[in-house]
């Protein structure tokens, strides 16, 4: 359930080949198994072999020559959504059949950000994986409100390249060397009603795809709550309701599910808080209080008070027991 998977149907390879990529070298490069299945590092190397040996816009023509019925489950049940909003919620919570990764949907202000993060990335996202994966949301959104619809700008965490490309194809501003790679859209385009809607479609394709994801949301939402509070966790206390945002759930939602599972989210929090207390304190060089405030405590005798809760002992106290026993070793 939480093994370490992602799918490369070989109908995309071909696809890719087709496009003049260089999947023959990618795939020795990343040693692909006959399945579709690959680790997110097979995947990953996959994708950096490709792009060092394939046309600079084959993420891009990916995404543009990819026809409806070539789309995946999870896009289908997107386009056929009644508006763009649904689509994108609809692709947040079904492409996690597709690996064990995130689409996360932002709202800030005016703008919606969208991005992917896998669970065991071994680093960046490769840029044309990146490219491939914006540019596909982009053209899935374009088909589905039969618009030419264009971002507010997309991010990138690469450094600035291939900017003439990327303008031409997204139609809008490029940020560079981001924090995240993602599709930033002006949140009135949410209620854009798509023309591809298919409520009869949907209602036989969602059954199917929710039996599916059961089993993956009953194992792995701890995991994802863990992982977005970890992530958020940089001198905040990550509140419930902007971890359930960013898991394309309400709050009331979140809270049942963990409930189902036995846990609470302050269980989950204070758990994501003492592992992350135990590996910042055997880091010599970051101070107890830097920690408290990096773990989102108000005042650092909050954070000892917690500790002590844990460990049964102080911070301090703790720290200096770990200094004595590597000077013994």
């Amino acid at each position: 359930m939480n093994r370490d998977l992602v799918h490369l149907p070989s109908a995309v390879r071909a696809r890719l080949a087709r496009l003049g990529a260089n999947t023959a070298h990618a795939a020795a490069a990343a040693r692909v198994p006959p399945s579709d299945e690959l680790s997110t590092e097979q995947f990953f190397t996959f994708w950096e072999a490709l792009g060092a040996s394939s046309p600079p816009d084959v993420g891009l023509r990916l995404a543009t020559e990819t026809q409806v019925h070539e789309y995946d489950i999870a896009s289908l049940a997107a386009l056929h959504s009644p508006d763009l909003g649904t689509a994108l919620a609809k692709l947040a919570r079904y492409k996690r059949l597709c690996g064990l990764k995130d689409m996360a949907i932002d709202t800030k202000g005016k703008e919606v950000a969208i991005h992917t993060t896998y669970h065991h990335a071994p680093g960046p996202m490769p840029p044309r994986l990146v490219d491939a994966s914006l540019a596909s949301l982009l053209v899935l959104l374009q088909r589905g409100s039969g618009l030419a619809l264009a971002p507010k700008r997309v991010e990138l965490t690469r450094a600035r390249s291939d900017e003439p490309m990327l303008m031409r194809f997204f139609g809008c501003p490029l940020r560079f060397r981001a924090e995240r790679d993602a599709l930033v859209l002006d949140e009135r385009l949410l209620s854009t009603p798509f023309v591809t809607h298919n409520a009869d479609l949907l209602q036989v394709l969602l059954p199917s795809l929710d039996q599916k994801l059961a089993p993956l949301e009953q194992g792995s939402l701890v995991e994802q709550v863990r992982a977005v509070v970890a992530r958020r966790m940089s001198g905040e206390r990550p509140s419930l309701a902007k971890v359930a945002r960013e898991l394309s759930l309400s709050t009331r939602t979140l809270q049942r599910r963990l409930g189902e599972l036995g846990v609470s989210y302050q269980h989950v929090l204070d758990d994501v808080r003492h592992h992350t207390a135990l590996r910042l304190l055997r880091k010599e060089d970051v101070d107890v209080n830097e920690i408290a405030f990096l773990l989102g405590f108000d005042e650092v005798n909050s954070f000892t008070r917690a500790f002590r809760a844990w460990e049964g002992t102080t911070p301090h106290r703790w720290r200096d027991s770990i200094s004595l026993w590597r000077d013994r070793i």
